[in-house]
């Protein structure tokens, strides 16, 4: 499964969402990321496996790649095509401000960039306490309409809205959304849907 975003890059820019291992041939080894769920951002060039939940590079021959199964995986390139980005969002990550670090270590300015939200849990299916809710109100009370209340008294939230509000807050008018719900849509691991016992997704970007 090869899914292409749906977004208005550079000719010179490609980027895609496959399984892990990658059903893709690729002109480069992927820079892999040791994955923890917060804010850190390494720029590459660099080692395998760095401690991070996103990279950036504005050299070709590099590939930036997040591994997700819920989670959501952000694509960034600037429109001149010098610069991409990927990022592994999930509420933790969003909280803790990993696409606003992002942008922090980009040159190009947000202005200058094109966003795509890959495919991720929806808000049908991602229940949350209210500790998670109040966690992103901390930080932009405008998260409490991302919020719904359901039956039980938990939440159901919406990642992908919340993402996007962001971006678009730090300068990005570019915003792409797959609109697609890993849990839902069986062509997609979900870590949710098969209780932890699920694969990866990979989605990259690279210059060429």
């Amino acid at each position: 499964m090869i899914l292409e975003p749906n977004w208005n890059a550079p000719s010179n820019i490609r980027a895609l969402m496959t399984r892990v291992p990658l059903e893709v041939d690729l002109p480069y080894q992927p820079t892999w990321l040791t994955q923890v769920h917060g804010a850190k951002v390494v720029s590459l060039p660099g080692p395998q496996n760095q401690e991070a939940d996103a990279a950036v590079t504005h050299q070709a021959g590099t590939i930036c790649v997040v591994k997700t199964a819920d989670c959501l995986p952000i694509l960034v390139t600037n429109q001149a095509g010098t610069e991409v980005a990927a990022i592994h969002a999930g509420w933790r990550g969003l909280v803790a401000g990993v696409i606003e670090a992002t942008f922090a270590k980009m040159r190009a300015h947000p202005q200058d960039c094109l966003a795509w939200i890959g495919p991720a849990i929806s808000q049908a299916h991602f229940e949350v306490g209210p500790e998670v809710r109040d966690a992103f109100l901390k930080v932009d009370l405008d998260f409490a309409t991302d919020f719904l209340q359901n039956a039980a008294g938990r939440y159901q939230a919406n990642l992908a809205r919340m993402a996007e509000k962001v971006l678009r807050k730090l300068g990005v008018n570019q915003v792409s959304q797959s609109g697609l719900c890993t849990y839902a849509d069986p062509r997609f691991y979900s870590y949710r849907r098969d209780h932890g016992q699920t694969g990866r997704m990979a989605s990259l970007i690279y210059i060429l």
